[in-house]
């Protein structure tokens, strides 16, 4: 069933890839508290075993969660300059890095640089050295006025989380070190980073960084976490290739749910003008919310879910386990996530059979994507549009599709002025001179071209 893919180069540029979205603690099992782990634990081969499976699935890279030393969960980081030795050492990583490159994958980190975790090495030196101590500048701590030597300074967290640290971005050691950081995992083979809480850290301070990490990578792939606001305004103002598009990511499942399709119209129209400023980062699920299968009321609609984010223009993720339908609630309590970021079986011989059909869907709709890069860029427009069935072009210079979209409970039928053929879905299609009439089935999708 998997190909080994030896013979394949990297695909694609970076920013055209479709990526496979790991959160590698929980994939391979690993304990929640890393002081559990008396030693390396080498399971990195956990992830490599699955190598072959993300390729078959079409995607050209995985997006890997947090994998350096932690505490916790990964986004409480330790030291930036290692290997969490839950999942392994630095062997095991570029061990890793040349499985996936074997196999045409590239591969994107994932970097914490908002904040640190309390154990940090750094962040611990600060509080022992007291305020004159050569460390305390990198963090925005707040001294006790009597000068109290056995009282902890009051320090700035992110979002209140007191375990996470946040960093002073004004002082340039810090900018000097995030720098450093990005600059080593890519020259060890990294082709990109994902940039958590972005939104967090003060825009000059990517300004200052990034340009350095071009100057060497200027290939690189990377792209903010920015969950609301000014997208176009945030990439203008830092730098980045990208941000992440949750806009798109909420319309998608609540038009659907609430049989509203005017919301997804709207949130589609919002993404084209987007794409005038830059390709967004695109997903309809990731290791911080519910998984979509557990979202969608009608699991029928999973497949509809999927052809958006397959048609329109972005830089698409797949988060591990969706494209086998996996279900996970995300829960806002300590330890909420775990449901959304389960461990593996050791390989996908174990999976349980029930997911296959909507793998093999997502591999036809990847399949198409690429058969089609030109939607790495493409536009939407809206052509017919009620509450619970819609037609849409996606295009780009000369090339488009069109995509059929219904919740409805009845059969629907659009007249379009082109002569088409269904590439995908379940709609029938009759052609009548330079005119095609479609019919789609009740709660059915259907793309043409």
């Amino acid at each position: 069933m998997f190909s080994d893919g030896r013979d394949l180069q990297v695909s694609g540029a970076p920013e055209q890839a479709i990526w496979w979205h790991v959160y590698p603690l929980g994939f391979v099992g690993a304990e929640q508290e890393s002081r559990v782990c008396s030693g390396v634990a080498h399971r990195f081969g956990r992830l490599a075993a699955w190598l072959d499976y993300a390729a078959d699935l079409g995607v050209s890279g995985l997006l890997l969660g947090p994998i350096f030393a932690s505490a916790t969960h990964g986004y409480d980081t330790i030291d930036h300059f290692q290997i969490d030795r839950r999942l392994g050492d630095e062997a095991d990583f570029e061990a890793f890095i040349s499985a996936a490159q074997q196999r045409g994958l590239r591969v994107i980190l994932d970097g914490v640089f908002n904040h640190v975790g309390r154990d940090c090495p750094i962040f611990q030196r600060a509080v022992a050295g007291g305020p004159g101590s050569r460390e305390a500048s990198w963090f925005r701590l707040t001294w006790p006025p009597d000068g109290a030597a056995d009282r902890e300074p009051d320090y700035a967290t992110f979002e209140g989380h007191r375990q996470l640290v946040a960093l002073n971005h004004d002082e340039p050691a810090v900018a000097e070190y995030v720098t450093g950081v990005m600059n080593y995992w890519l020259e060890r083979g990294a082709d990109g980073w994902r940039l958590d809480a972005a939104y967090a850290v003060p825009r000059p301070f990517w300004r200052r960084v990034l340009p350095q990490v071009r100057a060497r990578h200027p290939d690189a792939y990377i792209f903010g976490e920015v969950i609301h606001g000014d997208y176009a305004g945030f990439v203008h103002d830092t730098g980045m290739s990208a941000v992440t598009q949750y806009e798109l990511w909420k319309a998608i499942w609540s038009a659907l749910n609430d049989r509203n399709l005017f919301e997804l119209a709207w949130a589609l129209n919002r993404h084209t003008a987007m794409l005038e400023a830059f390709v967004p980062q695109t997903f309809v699920g990731n290791h911080d919310v519910t998984r979509i299968a557990s979202q969608l009321r009608d699991e029928r609609h999973l497949a509809h879910a999927l052809v958006v984010l397959m048609t329109c223009g972005g830089t698409p993720s797949i988060y591990a386990g969706d494209e086998q339908a996996f279900r996970g609630i995300k829960e806002h309590r300590a330890g909420g996530d775990d449901a959304v970021r389960p461990a593996f079986p050791a390989t996908p011989a174990h999976l349980a059979p029930f997911g296959w059909p909507v793998y093999r869907l997502h591999q036809d709709l990847i399949g198409l994507r690429r058969r089609y890069p030109w939607l790495h860029r493409a536009k939407t427009r809206i052509t017919a549009l009620r509450n619970t069935d819609m037609l849409f072009e996606a295009f780009h210079e000369e090339s488009r599709l069109w995509v059929a979209l219904s919740v409805s409970d009845a059969p629907v039928t659009h007249a379009i002025d082109a002569r088409l053929d269904k590439l995908a879905g379940d709609l029938a299609v009759d052609r009548r001179g330079a005119m095609t009439e479609i019919t789609v089935p009740a709660h059915g999708w259907g793309i043409l071209a």
